[in-house]
Order: C-alpha cells, then structure tokens, then sequence
C-alpha cells in the first residue's frame, strides 16, 4: 500500500468536527433542518424520522396524555425536549414524560429545552431507527446512569418487533428488563394502571381517527344526558300536572260540600 494511499485512510479516519461544551450545545443553531445530540462533546445527526416512526410517537403522546388527564397528574408529555445525561451528552427522546415544574424550569432558560442533571423526568420512549446499538446499549446505560425511572424501547423492525420496557423495581439502582411481543399487553412500571397493546403501538391507528371516535363518544354521552334530563323533566312534569288535578278536584267536591277526605 503507497504511503499516500495510507495517509488518506488514516485523514478519513480522523475526527475533525468540533467538540462542544454542553453549554455551547444548548446555543448551538444547526445550518440545516438536521436536529442533533450531544454525545461525548461530539454533534451527532438524527435519522429523519420515517412515518411509521411519526405516528408511533403520535400514538404514544395520545395515550399518555389522556392517561395523565383521567388521572388527574400533574405532568406533561412532550416531544423534543433533551434530557442530559452526561456532562457533555445530551439526547432528544421521541416521548418524555415529566413533572410540570420541571417543564416550567426548561421553559424559563434561554437557549434548546434540556432537563439538567437533577431534572430527572419519570419516562423517556426512544423508536428505534437506524442506529439500534445506540438505542439498545449506549442511551440504556446513560438513561440508567442518570437515573431515569422507566425507558421503554419501541422496535417496529420486521421480524424483531417488540416492546422493551427498562425499569428501577423498588429502588434498585440498574435497570430490570421486561420484553413485550405482539398480541400482548404492555404494562407500564411508572404508571401500572397504563395497559396498551402491542400491536396498537407497533402498528398504531391514526390518532386523528382515535380523536374522532372520542368526540363520538363523547358527544352521544351528551345526547344520552340530555335525553334523561328530558325525562326526569317529563316525570316532574307530569308529577305536577297530577297535583294539580288533585288539587282542583279537591277544591271542586269542597265546593260541592264533600270532605275530599272521605272520598
């Protein structure tokens, strides 16, 4: 192998691109429509996401939003909004749920929404694309790492579809791994009373269709109350007019010189 030959492995080889503070990355404004992480200092690009991907993201959000709502929590959901996991890593989760103070603090800071290190929010949901090792291995020990309570790993890849969640059971400190296959139920360990089927959220019905049907719903509950309102406004209705007879028969055979009493 000619000496140029080498040299110009060993200059592709070479890392050249900048590394940043995690400071100077939560300024940092991209030239292009790429969003990126943080890992190690080093930029690192995000996969455009597929549509699958999207709608998938969409469905979580949906659902963890009406669970949070029907149980009256006080946290949010949101998409695009880091979580700093080393002291100059910082990833985007596709799902984060976390408390509303904290969103509050991330709102309140100039520069990208990134939760500090004692910011820790109680889910992150990460779909796997294209880098599976930094799903699988590399964001598992950073998010265990940094403490995060439950991380549930979506892989819609064909025949290696499931759903992982990973989660500190009764205070231990390393992540407890639970595999969930289609034509199960996933259950959540953070908020147990969250079921959701696997093929739903490895597959997942529009939620603009999931919105429809809610609307349905609730406006054929209103239909229903309504109507009972009619007919409880019927019986009293009609409880009246009978008193009112009675009263008027009465005052008639008073008339007559009859003790309505007697009759």
């Amino acid at each position: 192998m000619s000496q140029s030959v080498v040299s110009a492995i060993e200059e592709k080889q070479v890392d050249t691109s900048p590394t940043l503070t995690f400071e100077e990355y939560r300024f940092y404004q991209s030239k292009d429509d790429v969003k990126y992480e943080l890992y190690k200092g080093k930029l690192i690009p995000m996969a455009t996401a597929s549509a699958l991907h999207t709608s998938i993201c969409e469905f979580w959000v949906y659902k963890l939003q009406r669970y949070l709502a029907e149980n009256n929590l006080d946290l949010v959901v949101k998409t695009s909004l880091g979580v700093r996991t080393e002291d100059a890593t910082s990833r985007i989760p596709d799902v984060v749920v976390c408390t509303e103070s904290l969103w509050q603090q991330a709102l309140a800071r100039p520069g990208s929404g990134i939760l500090e290190f004692d910011e820790t929010p109680l889910l992150v949901i990460e779909v796997v694309s294209q880098d599976r090792r930094a799903d699988y291995i590399t964001k598992r020990g950073e998010y265990e790492q940094a403490n995060v309570p439950e991380y549930v790993i979506v892989d819609p890849t064909e025949n290696r579809q499931r759903v992982r969640v990973m989660a500190s059971l009764e205070g231990d400190d390393i992540y407890t791994e639970l595999n969930y296959l289609p034509g199960e139920e996933m259950i959540s360990v953070v908020f147990p009373n969250l079921r959701l089927s696997v093929n739903e959220i490895l597959c997942p019905p529009l939620v603009e269709g999931l919105i429809k049907e809610e609307q349905a719903r609730l406006q054929e509950l209103g239909q229903q109350a309504t109507a009972e309102r009619q007919r409880a406004d019927d019986e009293r209705q009609r409880a009246d007019d009978e008193r009112q007879r009675a009263e008027k028969l009465a005052a008639r055979l008073r008339e007559l010189g009859v003790d309505p009493d007697s009759v």
